[in-house]
C-alpha cells in the first residue's frame, strides 16, 4: 500500500495534522473501502466485490488510523473551489467530512458527513456530475484527483436527489470498472450505492433557489445544506459558487 506523507493544508482544521491521501485511490482496495464506509455494510464479504480481505483490511486500517495524520482527499473545481474529503479520525470514533472552500473565502463549506452522527445529503446529481468533470485546466495529481471517474465515487456518498435520471447507475458503472472493479461485480455495485431504501425525506430530497442567495438548498432536514453553502460569503463569491456547481466556468471576482 502507498504510503502518505504529504502535508495539507486546510485552515479550518488546525488541531489535525492532513496529508493527501490521493496515492491512496490507485488502489481498487481504497474505493471499494471508501464506499463500503460511508454507504454500505463493513461485514460484507469483500471477495464478492473483487477486493481480497488481505487486501482490504490494511487499507481500511490506513483510513481509520486515529495515530496516524489524517487522509485528505482533493477535487479542485471551477472558479478555483476545492472540495475537500477528510478523514477525521479520533481515538473514540471515526468521521469522513465532506467539505467545500475556496481561498478566498473566511470559512468552510459544509456537505455533510458519515459516521456515528450522519449528515447529508450534500450534493444533487446535476451538482455532483459537473463537479466530477470540472477539471481545472492544467490541473495536476499532486494536488488532487484529476480522473473524472474518481472525482464521481470520491462524492458519491454525499449525493441525494430525487431528480436522479433512472439511467444514473450506468454512470456509476463506469466510474467503479474504470477505478479498477470487475466488470461482473460493478452493475450490482452500482444498484445498491444508488438504492433507495433510506427514508425518503434523507435520500430523495429536492433541490432549490431561495430567496437572494444562488446557492441551491436541500429540503432534507438532514442535510446542511438547508441553508447555502457557506453561507455569509459575499454575494459574488454566491454566484461564482453557484455556477461552479452547475459546472458553468465562474467569471468575475469573488
Amino acid at each position: 500500500m502507498s504510503d502518505i506523507t504529504k502535508s495539507v493544508d486546510v485552515p479550518e482544521y488546525t488541531d489535525a495534522e492532513l496529508v493527501a491521501g490521493e496515492e491512496l485511490a490507485r488502489e481498487p482496495a481504497f474505493w471499494l473501502a471508501h464506499l463500503l464506509v460511508t454507504m454500505g455494510d463493513l461485514s460484507a464479504d469483500t471477495d464478492e466485490y473483487g477486493v481480497a480481505a488481505s487486501v482490504f483490511e490494511p487499507m481500511l486500517e490506513r483510513l481509520s488510523d486515529a495515530e496516524q495524520p489524517w487522509p485528505v482527499f482533493r477535487v479542485a473545481f471551477g472558479g478555483g473551489h476545492t472540495t475537500f474529503v477528510v478523514y477525521a479520525n479520533f481515538e473514540d470514533t471515526n468521521t469522513v467530512e465532506f467539505v467545500v472552500r475556496h481561498p478566498a473565502w473566511d470559512r468552510l463549506g459544509h456537505l455533510g458527513q458519515c459516521g456515528p452522527e450522519e449528515a447529508g445529503p450534500g450534493l444533487s446529481w446535476t451538482e455532483l456530475t459537473a463537479i466530477a468533470a470540472s477539471v481545472p485546466e492544467n490541473a495536476s495529481d499532486a494536488e488532487g484527483l484529476v480522473d473524472p471517474a474518481q472525482r464521481l465515487l470520491l462524492l458519491l456518498p454525499m449525493l441525494g436527489d430525487a431528480a436522479t435520471p433512472e439511467d444514473a447507475w450506468e454512470v456509476v458503472v463506469r466510474a467503479l470498472v474504470r477505478c479498477g472493479a470487475p466488470d461482473d461485480v460493478a452493475p450490482r455495485f452500482a444498484r445498491e450505492l444508488l438504492g433507495t431504501d433510506m427514508d425518503d425525506g434523507y435520500s430523495e430530497p429536492s433541490w432549490m433557489v431561495a430567496g437572494d442567495n444562488p446557492v441551491p438548498i436541500c429540503s432534507s432536514h438532514y442535510s446542511p445544506r438547508q441553508i447555502p453553502i457557506a453561507l455569509g460569503i459575499t454575494p459574488n463569491q454566491a454566484q461564482a459558487l453557484a455556477e461552479a456547481l452547475r459546472g458553468d466556468d465562474p467569471s468575475g471576482p469573488i
